[in-house]
């Protein structure tokens, strides 16, 4: 285990993929990563592959302070091809980290790709990811994506844009994100395919606070293809997860498409969805949709638009 008693920062302008990755840390300050890249392409490829542009990543590490990322992208690729192969572009990846502080990541991505292929493949693109770990804290994501695409194409394959996904995750304090999306397009291909586009997903793991989630989606899709594939825009849902506070969604979705192709196919717009878990507070949604189509096709499909569903 390293022990860092000082603040790390990482700059890069135009040319550059400044990503920042720990592991095994032991950190008391602040980690900062500040990116601008412009017509560039980062390119990995293999089994269990990472391509990392604009972003930060947090392993099996302690951190005591402040955990940033900056990135501007425009006019650029970033692509991972392989079993399980990972494309982060303008995030902040996070796995069994503890942080007694702040993790935010600000992204604005203008027309570019970040493209992910392979059996449980996943591309993130202005987004927060955390699996296991705890956060004493607060958690924000401040994405700004306009003319860009994001794809992940496999098996149980996740394409994640402005948004905060948790998995086994302990949070005491605030989850916040703030999405606008306009005139872009996120895309999971694959059985068991998830799409998330402006919206925060949980599964496991606990909140003792709260769950904000603002999304302005403008003229963009989402989609997710397979079995028991699930496309989510502007909304919030949670799989077996325990909320002591407040769950709170505010969509305003004009003029976009959100689709679910498949037999078990699910299609949440500006909704809030709660499965097996336990809340202990207040659920609120507040959406606005215009001129804009929700669809869930195959057997056992279901589509939910500006809803609050509770199992």
């Amino acid at each position: 285990m390293k022990k860092v008693i000082v603040a790390v920062t990482a700059v890069s302008l135009v040319l550059g993929f400044s990503s920042l990755s720990l592991a095994a840390s032991d950190i008391q300050g602040t980690l900062s990563n500040k990116a601008t890249v412009k017509e560039s392409a980062n390119l990995a490829i293999g089994k269990g592959s990472t391509a990392n542009m604009g972003s930060m990543a947090v392993k099996n590490s302690n951190v005591k302070g402040t955990v940033t990322n900056d990135a501007n992208v425009e006019k650029a690729a970033n692509l991972a091809i392989g079993e399980n192969a990972t494309a982060n572009m303008g995030a902040v990846t996070m796995q069994n980290a503890n942080v007694e502080g702040t993790i935010s990541n600000k992204a604005t991505v203008k027309e570019a790709a970040n493209l992910a292929i392979g059996k449980g493949s996943t591309a993130n693109m202005a987004t927060v990811t955390m699996r296991g770990g705890s956060v004493k804290g607060t958690v924000s994501n401040d994405a700004n994506v306009e003319k860009s695409a994001n794809l992940a194409i496999g098996e149980n394959a996740t394409a994640n844009m402005g948004a905060v996904t948790m998995r086994d995750g302990k949070v005491e304090g605030t989850i916040s994100n703030k999405a606008t999306v306009k005139e872009a397009a996120n895309l999971a291909i694959g059985k068991g395919a998830t799409a998330n586009m402006a919206t925060v997903t949980m599964r496991g793991g606990s909140v003792k606070g709260t769950v904000s989630n603002d999304a302005n989606v403008e003229k963009s899709a989402n989609l997710a293809i397979g079995e028991n594939a699930t496309a989510n825009m502007g909304a919030v849902t949670m799989h077996n997860a325990n909320i002591a506070g407040t769950v709170s969604n505010k969509a305003t979705v004009k003029e976009a498409a959100n689709l679910a192709i498949g037999k078990g196919a699910t299609a949440n717009m500006g909704s809030v969805t709660i499965k097996g878990a336990n809340v202990k507070g207040t659920i609120s949604n507040d959406a606005n949709v215009q001129k804009s189509a929700n669809l869930a096709i195959g057997e056992n499909a279901t589509a939910s638009m500006g809803s609050v569903a509770v199992e």
